[in-house]
Parts: C-alpha cells; sequence; structure tokens
C-alpha cells in the first residue's frame, strides 16, 4: 500500500502525462458540454484541463480542487482568467450554492462515501440543473494502478444510478463509454501492470483509436466500456 503522500503526487504525475490525449478529453468534453448551463461547477479539477475547454462560452466556470498542491497549480494557471474561478472544495461538503450544473470527471471513485458526496454536489446545484458524472467501469478490471491512486471502486451502469438515485438525483441520461479502452485497460493496467504514460504510443492510440471510437459511439451505444457516463437532475423542488 502506498502512502497518502505518493499517491497523492501519483495523481499528479498521471495528470500531467495524460495531457496530451486530446482527442480523449474533447471526447469527454463533447459527451459533457450540453448539461452545463452558463455558470457550473466542476469537482476535481486537478491542473485544470477540462476547464479550460468547458469553459468557452459560458459566462463563469468554477475549478475546485482539494489537494492543495494541484490547488495551486490551477489557481496560478487561471489567476488572471476573464471565466474560470478557482476554488479549493473536496467532497462531501455542507456548503451550497446555485450553480447552473456540475461535473465530475473520474472523481467519484476516489471518494469513500460516494452516495454522501453526490448528495453534497447536489446542494451545490440550482434545482432542476445537471449533475454529470464520469467513473471507471467494471470492478473487473480493477487493476494495482487503480488501488495506487486511491481508486475504492469501480462501476456498472447498474451501481451508479442506484448511487445517484440514493443521492436524490434523477438519472437522465447513462451509458458505457470507450468499448475499446476496457479491453485495452484490463490487457495493460490489470494483467501486465502497467502505468500510463505520455508516450508516443498513447499519443498515437489517442489519435488513431480513440478518434475512431469516439465518432462510432456517437451512433452505437456499446454494452460495455472502460468508463460510465451519466447525468443526473437536481430535483426542480428540494426535499
Amino acid at each position: 500500500m502506498v502512502s497518502e503522500q505518493s499517491e497523492t503526487e501519483l495523481q499528479s504525475e498521471v495528470l500531467e502525462d495524460l495531457r496530451g490525449a486530446r482527442h480523449y478529453r474533447r471526447w469527454l468534453v463533447r459527451l459533457a458540454a450540453p448539461y452545463l448551463g452558463d455558470s457550473p461547477i466542476e469537482i476535481g479539477s486537478g491542473i485544470g484541463d477540462y476547464a479550460a475547454e468547458l469553459a468557452v462560452g459560458r459566462e463563469s466556470y468554477t475549478a475546485t480542487e482539494y489537494d492543495p498542491q494541484r490547488f495551486a497549480v490551477l489557481a496560478d494557471r487561471f489567476a488572471d482568467h476573464p471565466v474560470i474561478n478557482a476554488r479549493r472544495l473536496g467532497l462531501p461538503t455542507d456548503q451550497t450554492g446555485g450553480y447552473s450544473g456540475a461535473a465530475m470527471f473520474n472523481v467519484l471513485e476516489h471518494i469513500e462515501d460516494d452516495s454522501a458526496a453526490l448528495r453534497s454536489l447536489a446542494g451545490l446545484v440550482q434545482p432542476g440543473g445537471a449533475v454529470v458524472v464520469y467513473v471507471p467501469a467494471f470492478n473487473g478490471a480493477m487493476s494495482r494502478f487503480d488501488r495506487m491512486i486511491g481508486h475504492y471502486r469501480r462501476y456498472t451502469k447498474r451501481s451508479l444510478a442506484a448511487t445517484m438515485t440514493a443521492a436524490g438525483l434523477r438519472v437522465e441520461r447513462l451509458h458505457y463509454v470507450n468499448s475499446v479502452g476496457l479491453i485495452s485497460w484490463f490487457l495493460l493496467m490489470r494483467c501486465l501492470r502497467m502505468v500510463p504514460r505520455d508516450t508516443l504510443a498513447l499519443r498515437c492510440y489517442d489519435a488513431t483509436v480513440i478518434r475512431s471510437v469516439s465518432w462510432l459511439e456517437r451512433f452505437l451505444r456499446p454494452p460495455f466500456g472502460q468508463s460510465v457516463f451519466a447525468v443526473g437532475r437536481v430535483p426542480e423542488r428540494r426535499s
């Protein structure tokens, strides 16, 4: 088992290493963007790569990070940005707000009480707003790398829907993403115990395979995938 410090350092290193996966990131941005409204909040923004793209065309965008080192990078990166505000925040939280929507990309699996995290996140979003969640899929694909970076679990459509419903959200959209990626992950990360790095092979995979799969999955919903994408709607009247 790695220490908390080395776990955090590895998370930051991987975020840096995966910055070159531009087509993959744009795929997720394209999925999430229609649901977030004019003034959304993102939880676990890391070093801000998703925020930089999702903020385009919006009135305001709040990018949050709990880890102090990554938050310092995030705050410095967007210190003079006309739209993006950096905020230190983790979930669960007692804070409330009126954001138009919320997004979490590969964050929920790091939180032990995921239902409480989603419930508190819903409290940050105005009634009728959307909570967009993107998480890794299938516990059978849980790898040494997953555990090294602090994953408590991976999800199925059913388990994520149950968690969102328990948090008081109405599930509006739910499907697997990146079917080919699950096979690659299982072979490389689970079987060969590799760690994703910014290599020429990764950039070529992103530019060829990811581009093709993202186009195909616009028309076909695969029965499995590397991740689960979900949209939950905050009730118009809070209980």
